[in-house]
């Protein structure tokens, strides 16, 4: 009986192309639900699941889909898109779906990427020293800092208990140097916290309560502060037509405004701008500490040339990512390049599922979901 039960699972998990339309698939045969993550084809590609109607299952492709046609295979991972969260994001430039593009680079030993390729979001073979600041006894709760990481020479990764676990007493904490798939700390449970959590990047990081911004972010651009001041915890959009200075603005922002770590998001960015931010910034100098700039920056380059669905939900991976550092009671500045084109992403996929258009061609829900994210 149980192993009828595993093959019908196995069937269930792999489902056949029905059909490709640039980076939207459909699958039939697939038990998924919305938002898995499955792989496309013979190749292996990345994609998302993004709507379900009869037998008949839709996923946005991550990557090229040239060359895929029906009846090739989708297999179901059963999970959503997460990202890898721990020391190691700082100083890394990911693209949309958190891959490496350095570890990639040096994977293929080419700036061009062959399609299917992978790798963590984070490095899960390297050491890092871990200190405890809980002991045995102690009381812990979700979101409790229990050690820390250096994880760059600016600033100091805190490792937490995960959101989605109750905490407990502590049973048992160790110092020294580990993987971050390694336990650092023991509840008396049983349970394990190591310095890795993964966190699907379209659930919100919970909160308590959102406080009423009353600190001034200092910009550093006198006309900003003094004519259009910001709040920490607040939100701005800087609107205007192409060629005005939008990606200047925020390159400055990103520079020298008055925050703990920046994580700047190129969501469909031309290239040639975001290729300015990846030359500048590991050349710049953090004029709050001195050291490089990109040892409080993550960066995000998910240019228009790359696949539509990807710039997508790279808005969603700088969510998570900013969101994670800014439980550790840091101040973050998460700079999105731009919205725009984001939206245009979002128009894309919708007209490819043969959604009810709204004005220009934009989806019905193109508000809520750029209020959301504001």
């Amino acid at each position: 009986m149980s192993q009828a039960t595993d093959s019908e699972t196995a069937a269930a998990d792999t489902g056949v192309i029905r059909s490709v339309s640039g980076p939207v698939v459909t699958a039939t045969d697939l038990d998924a639900r919305m938002n898995d993550v499955v792989y496309v084809g013979d190749e292996g590609l990345m994609g998302e699941v993004i709507e379900i109607e009869g037998g008949v299952t839709t996923i946005q492709v991550y990557e090229e889909t040239s060359g895929v046609g029906p009846g090739e295979p989708v297999e179901n991972t059963g999970e959503p898109l997460t990202v890898d969260l721990g020391p190691g994001m700082l100083d890394t430039i990911y693209d949309g779906v958190q891959r490496p593009l350095d570890v990639l680079e040096e994977k293929m030993n080419s700036a061009f990427l062959d399609r299917g390729v992978d790798a963590p979001g984070i490095d899960l073979d390297e050491d890092w020293e871990f200190t405890p600041e809980v002991e045995a006894g102690d009381t812990v709760e979700p979101g409790d800092v229990v050690g820390t990481v250096p994880e760059t020479v600016t600033i100091d990764h805190k490792v937490m208990v995960p959101p989605d676990e109750e905490g407990g007493v502590v049973a048992e904490t160790k110092e020294g140097s580990f993987t971050v798939e390694e336990p650092v700390v023991v509840l008396e449970d049983g349970t394990e916290i190591t310095m890795h959590q993964e966190w699907p990047v379209r659930d919100q990081r919970p909160t308590v309560e959102k406080e009423t911004p009353t600190t001034p972010l200092v910009s550093g651009q006198r006309i900003l502060d003094g004519l259009f001041p910001l709040a920490k915890g607040g939100t701005a959009a800087i609107p205007g037509p192409f060629g005005s200075g939008k990606t200047v603005t925020q390159q400055s922002l990103a520079k020298f405004a008055d925050a703990d770590i920046v994580v700047y998001i190129g969501c469909g960015e031309r290239g040639n701008e975001m290729t300015e931010v990846i030359e500048d910034f590991p050349e710049l100098q953090d004029p709050k500490t001195g050291n490089d700039l990109m040892a409080r920056t993550c960066l995000i380059a998910n240019t228009s040339n790359m696949p539509v669905a990807a710039r997508e939900s790279c808005v969603y991976t700088g969510i998570t990512i900013a969101e994670h550092y800014r439980d550790m009671g840091y101040d973050v500045a998460l700079m999105a390049d731009s919205t725009s084109r984001w939206a245009e992403a979002m128009r894309e996929i919708s007209s490819r599922l043969e959604e009810m258009p709204g004005e220009e061609g934009y989806p019905a829900y193109l508000a809520a979901r750029l209020s959301e994210f504001y």
